[in-house]
């Protein structure tokens, strides 16, 4: 395994169009969440609200209808996703403390282990042993940067596998 190869998030068209769609969609939850909140603190007026909210929820409905049955629910889906990229955002800003990181790679563990047979997939050794190395540090113990750089490499991994499982291969 060679840490300076590029991870892939897909090897055929049809993963490459499922990872593209389930990007999409996440994007567009988001960027509803953040119109929500902007317009409920007066930042967006009714006149910009309401078109910019129709057009989202139009191309929300339509990426649910070619994605709604492989995501297992919205909420599901926002939470598992967004547990991955909270997780590899926080080795990426350089945290490295284990109370600032184990909470976030047990979020990461709880959601990994609704997959079907992610008991199977490689990324959950590697999740467990990293959640083993955490829970043997002290709170305010760091991991080095080595270990960091391969924690992220692991959990890119694990993050692949998801995908992978959700568009079945």
């Amino acid at each position: 395994m060679n840490l300076d190869e590029e991870a892939k998030l897909y090897t055929t068209n049809q993963e490459r169009e499922q990872v593209e769609n389930l990007a999409t969609l996440y994007s567009i939850i988001v960027s509803l969440d953040y119109l929500e909140r902007a317009y409920v603190r007066d930042s967006v007026t009714s006149k910009d609200y309401a078109p910019a909210c129709t057009r989202l929820l139009a191309q929300y409905k339509s990426l649910m209808k070619l994605v709604g049955e492989d995501i297992g629910g919205v909420e599901a889906f926002m939470k598992r996703y967004r547990a991955f990229i909270t997780f590899m955002d926080a080795l990426k800003l350089n945290l490295r403390a284990k109370d600032q990181l184990h909470p976030l790679l047990t979020e990461v563990m709880a959601g990994y282990a609704k997959f079907k047979d992610s008991a199977q997939w490689e990324g959950r050794a590697k999740i467990i042993h990293w959640l083993i190395t955490l829970n043997a540090m002290k709170a305010a113990d760091e991991i080095t940067e080595d270990q960091s750089r391969q924690m992220l490499f692991d959990i890119e991994n694990a993050y692949n596998e998801f995908f992978r499982s959700l568009s079945g291969k």
